[in-house]
């Protein structure tokens, strides 16, 4: 809760500066708190989702054997590697040569790892092959801001 009261610190101000110098009415600090509430939540449960997702990854892949240059290049993959993976950003990365990066990237696609993108030729791309995996939380309130996002109203009366 911290991290998005830290987000959102100008409306957290604003709102409780306007809560303190009003009446006894503190309606929109309740509602702002709510808002605030269900997007930590969110955050949380995108955080958790990632964990979650590159734990399975790696127990999925746990009985395959992998050099220090794939598991770098995972790790990456993992972590939100930006643009398309190819054997020269490989080398980059690892500091391997490109007939080292191939036969890696090679290895990979045979253990069903990594698998060629749509474009070929000198555009050659790899991605990740994922096993999507739900992971499903137990908080009714999580679930109604991830999936129908009440407002801020209609939590006042169903979130005791």
């Amino acid at each position: 809760m911290s991290a998005q009261i830290r987000v959102d610190r100008s409306k957290y101000f604003n709102i409780l500066e306007k809560t303190q110098k009003g009446g006894l009415d503190v309606t929109d600090w309740v509602i702002w708190f709510l808002v605030c509430l269900i997007n930590s939540l969110k955050s949380t449960n995108q955080l958790l989702v990632h964990v979650l997702a590159k734990n399975d990854f790696w127990s999925q892949h746990a009985h395959v054997g992998l050099n220090d240059r794939q598991k770098k290049i995972l790790h990456h993959l993992l972590n939100g590697f930006e643009g398309n993976l190819t054997s020269m950003k490989w080398t980059k990365i690892t500091k391997c040569s490109k007939d080292t990066a191939v036969r890696d990237i090679n290895d990979l696609v045979l253990k069903k790892i990594l698998q060629k993108q749509e474009a070929g030729g000198r555009s050659t791309s790899y991605e990740l092959i994922l096993h999507a995996k739900k992971f499903v939380g137990c908080s009714l309130l999580l679930w109604l801001s991830l999936n129908a996002m009440p407002s801020p109203a209609f939590l006042l009366i169903f979130v005791p």
